[in-house]
């Protein structure tokens, strides 16, 4: 049962990073079959909102926090820095690239995400201890990782189930050189900026709103209607990117990326508050693996050795960063400890007495204490 509860994080972040990958090749194929960006962001967080609602209002009604001013507005900021504004730039770059290329750029995440939580101070980095120097080089690890599983290919791999199978998502597996890679590439980028900035906002308001259900569903219905809002004024005057009942992955892609999205702020807020905004990120390699994989299944992509050798770096550099993490639990726990055994022998220490001639005395009238 210890071991579960202490697996329970890492096998929630795997969880997650499978959705995102399944996520990533629907999502594709539907933004080349018509999908706006801006109306799939919009209808998918309504369909969180959805799902997520319900449970919040049963399960954190008797422990939810007053709601501020001051928090809401910080909650409003939330919603617009990702949902809104980072998933639509993400997404966007993704109709100009390729999801294996998308999700290989999201490998700059946790990078983003340690240098700004060691600016904001959320993460703990001493460049002159062992532990901080495998978090930043883990890092740099796994992103050198992503790059050779995109740019090196190497070997053509032969595998037994690419061969004469039947490509499921056809228009989704394009070749990079039919992309406006640039374009896609600057978009993406500053769609995991804005990410790493929900991540970091979001573990600022979980200390004075630690309600992660409630805080999960407020971003969802919020950004729902700045979605909406979003996509009427860019897309005025054109009816047709609200159909999304065609015979294809478009109503696919809306209602499981909304369960996902439901699903992943819900595990990204309790990880964030359990293990800090680094531990999150340090999983996005795993989706580049995952993305490989599921291509060479559904879109019959082939499998070249540049890739395995990439995914082998990329699960090395994980490993320091989970590494260095453990580490810092370890002190953050050791130092937990000793402050509780110092704040239960205060009250031990204040009660003591000085016995002088068989007169008791308290501390605040003597200083001497007799054994």
């Amino acid at each position: 049962m210890n071991f579960f509860k202490k697996s329970l994080p890492y096998l929630a972040m795997i969880f997650l990073q499978f959705n995102l990958a399944s996520l990533a090749i629907i999502v594709k194929h539907a933004l080349d079959n018509g999908l706006s960006p801006r109306v799939l962001v919009a209808l998918r967080m309504i369909v969180a909102a959805t799902f997520i609602s319900p449970f919040a209002i049963v399960i954190e009604r008797n422990t939810r926090p007053t709601m501020t001013f001051s928090t809401f507005s910080k909650i409003v900021l939330l919603s617009l820095i990702d949902p809104v504004f980072g998933q639509n730039l993400y997404y966007t770059g993704m109709k100009n690239t390729t999801a294996t290329f998308t999700v290989a750029m999201n490998n700059i995440l946790p990078a983003m995400a340690v240098i700004m939580a060691w600016i904001f101070r959320l993460e703990i980095v001493k460049l002159r201890k062992l532990h901080s120097q495998a978090k930043i080089l883990g890092t740099l690890v796994a992103v050198g990782g992503a790059m050779i599983m995109t740019f090196v290919k190497g070997t053509l791999l032969d595998l037994p189930w690419t061969n004469g199978r039947t490509i499921i998502f056809m228009k989704s597996a394009i070749d990079v050189q039919h992309t406006d890679l640039m374009k896609g590439a600057v978009l993406i980028v500053v769609g995991l900026f804005c990410w790493s900035c929900f991540i970091i906002l979001q573990a600022h308001i979980l200390r004075s709103y630690p309600s992660v259900l409630s805080l999960a569903a407020l971003v969802c219905i919020l950004s729902s209607m700045e979605g909406i809002i979003l996509a009427f004024l860019v897309e005025r005057g054109n009816t047709k990117i609200w159909s999304i009942f065609n015979p294809d992955a478009k109503l696919l892609a809306v209602i499981f990326g909304g369960m996902v999205s439901c699903s992943n702020y819900l595990i990204m807020g309790w990880l964030t508050k359990k293990g800090g905004p680094v531990f999150v990120t340090s999983f996005n390699p795993l989706g580049l693996v995952l993305v490989a994989i599921f291509s060479s299944f559904f879109l019959a992509e082939r499998l070249f050795l540049g890739r395995v050798l990439g995914a082998v770096v990329i699960i090395i550099g994980l490993y320091m960063v989970l590494w260095g993490k453990s580490k810092d639990q370890r002190r953050s726990n050791s130092q937990n400890i000793q402050y509780d055994d110092a704040a239960a022998a205060a009250p031990q220490n204040h009660r003591q007495t000085a016995v002088i001639n068989g007169d008791i005395e308290t501390p605040s009238q003597s200083n001497v204490i007799v054994n």
